[in-house]
């Protein structure tokens, strides 16, 4: 049994997602909580509330026991990607990439 959480369109890059889905692969849920609340990266926010909801999601669609319950798979893709123009010296243009996450989280019951 498993239960997942997604969250898309995250207007936050892949790679500053994924240092943070590093600390709390494979941690019980009240301790990715804790490194979540406890870490000061931008990520934290979003990963907290998506953390929230797959704890939800399986304690009332599939019946899990949350005390049970650990980080079994994080992972982050890239989403489509804003593309803006930022003005610059003598008539020039830079393109700004606004990129964006699609964020996945699967928790399991530990046997």
């Amino acid at each position: 049994m498993e239960a997942k959480a997604h969250l898309r369109n995250a207007r936050i890059a892949p790679r500053k997602v994924q240092i943070v889905f590093d600390l709390i692969r494979n941690q019980p849920v009240d301790v990715a909580m804790a490194i979540l609340k406890s870490t000061p990266k931008a990520a934290c926010e979003p990963l907290e509330k998506l953390l929230k909801s797959a704890a939800a999601n399986a304690e009332n669609n599939h019946g899990m026991n949350r005390d049970s319950l650990y980080v079994a798979e994080c992972f982050v893709t890239p989403g489509p990607t804003m593309k803006r123009i930022r003005p610059r010296a003598q008539g020039r243009a830079y393109r700004v990439l606004k990129r964006t996450s699609h964020m996945t989280i699967v928790l399991k019951e530990k046997e």
